[in-house]
């Protein structure tokens, strides 16, 4: 079964407005076992609006609409939704009494534009809304369904829990969703499908979806079965082939990101960690201690932007730093030392490097990172050529620092 939704408000067409509600309804839909095929975002236009319902209609015997049955002249769904069926709007004063009687409770006069919300579509159904003044409305067009929610996600959440759910689950054939979520770090997207490709493409059911950020990528597999074992079945059979193809390239299964897989594994073995950044100015550590409970393992760090800082608080020999250059494998051995020696940590990260967007007089290429490591064992340096821009080029070294770690951390477990 599939559905699609359309948030209706002119106001969430600029950038200073996100729709949430879709979001939200989308996951109640896979919970009952219904894929949302397609979103819209539509203005306050009837015309438009009424095109896209009848579209949508067409498609999906599922249609969400959210937003747009408010009081104002702009608020245009309950028009749309009768021109989309040529159905007329009939006025219900019962509607009338009740939104009466809410503004009353207030103390306050209903005003005349409230009026505006009493109007049904012909043959829709009434639903409830104790949280505002903008009642819903369902509408069944056999085999297909259409329900109106206000916008306001405080009005439209309880709306479609206690009015909608219980009877979309009765109406849908039962369905069972299991899925399996993998989060790779150390590879592209490209080099990514090109390796799994072969093994999701030949099955339409698990779905498979890719999603991609600076050097993490996550594969969500979602599995559908008239059965809870069947759902399981499908799902790991794709999951476990993955999982081989991948190996250790999967740094999480449970959604976790990266730092707090890290910190994991180092309050599991009762060590710490600190960091000596240059080109990332403290994105490593901000992003280390986004993790709840991050001191328990992370002791600090320093932030040695300019070569003197390099030389005054880490103590860097300024005749390593003039042979070999800031952004160099030494200087980025010698940072991770030398912030290890001064914190007392386990382990330590460095990362030296040039992100743009013009390279420094002399100086390597952006993009160009050094990522250091120093631990129990001794120290080492990688080499990184990130592509992108500034923002993105320094999210690449930050991502890829934890990895080095986790890896490094695997390997001696």
């Amino acid at each position: 079964m599939n559905a699609e939704i359309i948030a209706i408000g002119s106001e969430l067409l600029t950038s200073s407005r996100v729709d949430t509600n879709s979001l939200w309804l989308t996951g109640q839909l896979n919970a009952l076992g219904v894929e949302v095929t397609q979103k819209a975002i539509v203005g306050d236009d009837r015309e438009r609006l009424a095109a896209s319902i009848r579209a949508a209609l067409g498609r999906a015997p599922i249609l969400i609409l959210t937003g747009g049955l408010g009081p104002t002249e702009d608020d245009v769904t309950r028009d749309a939704v009768a021109q989309a069926l040529s159905r007329d709007l009939i006025y219900s004063e019962e509607i009338q009494h009740w939104i009466e009687a809410r503004f009353a409770r207030f103390g306050r006069p209903m005003a005349e534009i409230n009026k505006r919300q009493a109007f049904l579509v012909a043959g829709a159904e009434k639903l409830e809304n104790p949280n505002g003044t903008a009642p819903g409305q369902w509408v069944d067009l056999p085999p297909a369904m259409l329900i109106m929610l206000p916008g306001p996600p405080h009005e439209m959440k309880p709306m479609f829990e206690d009015r909608c759910l219980g009877r979309l689950r009765e109406r849908l054939p039962t369905r069972f969703i299991r899925t399996r979520f993998f989060r790779v770090a150390g590879m592209g997207e490209s080099d990514l499908d090109q390796l799994i490709a072969p093994i999701y493409t030949p099955y339409s059911n698990p779905v498979t979806t890719i999603l991609a950020a600076a050097g993490d990528i996550q594969i969500h597999l979602r599995a559908q079965a008239d059965s809870l074992a069947a759902a399981e079945r499908l799902a790991q059979e794709l999951g476990e082939k993955i999982e081989a193809a991948l190996g250790e390239r999967i740094y999480s299964r449970d959604g976790a990101p990266l730092e707090k897989v890290v910190g994991t594994c180092l309050t599991q073995r009762g060590e710490t960690l600190a960091v000596a950044e240059s080109c990332t100015a403290g994105l490593l550590g901000g992003r280390i201690t986004e993790v709840a409970g991050s001191s328990a393992w992370f002791l600090g760090g320093l932030l040695v932007y300019q070569t003197d800082m390099k030389l005054r608080l880490l103590g860097l020999d300024p005749a390593l730093v003039a042979k070999h250059g800031v952004v160099s494998e030494e200087v980025a051995m010698a940072m991770a030392g030398a912030v290890r020696e001064r914190t007392g940590s386990t382990w330590a990260l460095a990362v030296t490097g040039e992100a743009g967007p013009d390279p420094s007089p002399g100086g390597p290429p952006p993009g160009t990172i050094w990522i250091g490591l120093a631990g129990p064992a001794g120290t080492g340096a990688r080499l990184f050529r990130f592509p992108g821009d500034r923002i993105r080029i320094r999210a690449f070294a930050v991502q890829s620092s934890l990895n080095l770690l986790r890896l490094k951390l695997a390997s001696i477990l």
